[in-house]
């Protein structure tokens, strides 16, 4: 297995659902080694092959890392069965939407090391984006969490934990928001006259090749778009259409602040447990 997927030791996913899930099929295709990785999830059928799949935290080790991935309401269920089981070398990496580093503090109050992250469900490809905050998290952890969250995609670390929220509403809730988009231009193909199936199929591709382009220019979007329009052409009259009143942008921005606010609700919800 390369050195730069080695795990410290025992790596245990505290829920396993569709993130964590994403991450750990990331982390495989990494070449991290499964027999190092236990699932604590009840409600989980089966893990993929060489994961140790439980329904409450194991009493034979002791976590090198834990990767905190259930539901942020099933946090004060989860913490007094979790929290005994690790000690002060446990890194905690949360990746709870909206629960803010002195929520986990205090209910894991004898583990300094925890580290929040935000990542989004392409991780599966390794195609992720991650966000990542610590406060006063020694330098070793960091190192661990970043090599980790780097097999997965493009990791930036956020200095102020409140800007995790935008993190989360920008690419955690991002593709979301961009498989509306991509449904809603094979929707207009097809009410242009296309087959919808074949349309759907166009605006994927369309979507995939334009992302990839995007990632490898050293051009910013805004530019490449500008090249791709042609003075009064149809992409140009296209264009226009969007551009006009700023709508498409406002209409962006309005849906990332209806994202921030109910993050900013669940933190509030979480402090007050």
């Amino acid at each position: 297995m390369p050195a730069e997927v080695e795990l410290p030791g025992p790596f245990w996913l505290i829920g396993c659902g569709n993130m964590a899930g994403a991450m750990l099929q990331g982390w495989l295709a990494a070449g991290i080694d499964p027999r190092q990785v236990t699932a604590v999830d009840p409600y989980l059928a089966s893990a993929p092959e060489g994961v140790r799949l439980v329904q409450v935290p194991p009493e034979d080790e002791v976590p090198a890392l834990v990767l905190l991935a259930v539901k942020p309401q099933k946090l004060d269920e989860v913490a007094p069965v979790l929290a005994p089981a690790l000690d002060p070398n446990s890194i905690i990496v949360s990746i709870l939407a909206g629960t803010e580093l002195a929520s986990l503090q205090t209910r894991f109050p004898n583990c300094p090391r925890i580290i929040r992250a935000m990542p989004n469900t392409p991780v599966r490809q390794r195609k992720g984006a991650i966000g990542l905050h610590a406060a006063s998290v020694d330098e070793a952890a960091r190192r661990v969490v970043e090599t980790l969250m780097r097999q997965l995609g493009q990791v930036e670390w956020i200095e102020q934990e409140p800007l995790l929220d935008a993190v989360t509403a920008l690419s955690g809730s991002g593709p979301a928001f961009l498989f509306r988009f991509v449904d809603a231009l094979a929707q207009a193909g097809a009410a242009v006259g296309l087959d919808p199936d074949q349309a759907g199929r166009l605006a994927v591709a369309t979507v995939e090749g334009a992302a990839a382009l995007a990632a490898a220019s050293h051009e910013s979007p805004a530019e490449l778009a500008e090249r791709v329009a042609s003075p009064g052409g149809s992409t140009r009259k296209g264009l226009d259409v969007l551009d006009q009143d700023q709508r498409l942008v406002q209409l962006l921005i309005d849906t990332l602040t209806a994202a921030v606010q109910r993050n900013q609700e669940m933190a509030a919800e979480a402090r007050t447990g």
